[in-house]
């Protein structure tokens, strides 16, 4: 598919393309020089599962650990 470079370098890529690759409207893409192409890829934020539980279980670990760590420097501040 030909598509014309427009002034200040702006590039408007058909519907075919965009809807092929789940571009939209206020997307981000990013350019890439591969050799003597441009390859433009859509920057989709990534979407990742995350056990919840987990994640509290460890933050009240790091706290255990910090609430001995401040004990023990108030510990030698009254000292």
């Amino acid at each position: 598919m030909v598509v014309k470079v427009r002034r200040k370098g702006v590039l408007i890529l058909p519907k075919a393309l965009r809807e092929r690759v789940g571009i939209e409207e206020g997307d981000e893409v990013v350019a890439e020089v591969v050799g003597e192409s441009i390859v433009l890829k859509p920057l989709k934020p990534r979407v990742v599962d995350v056990d919840v539980e987990k994640v509290y279980e460890i933050v009240r670990e790091e706290k255990k650990e910090w609430d001995v760590r401040l004990d023990a420097l108030a510990g030698k501040a009254g000292a």
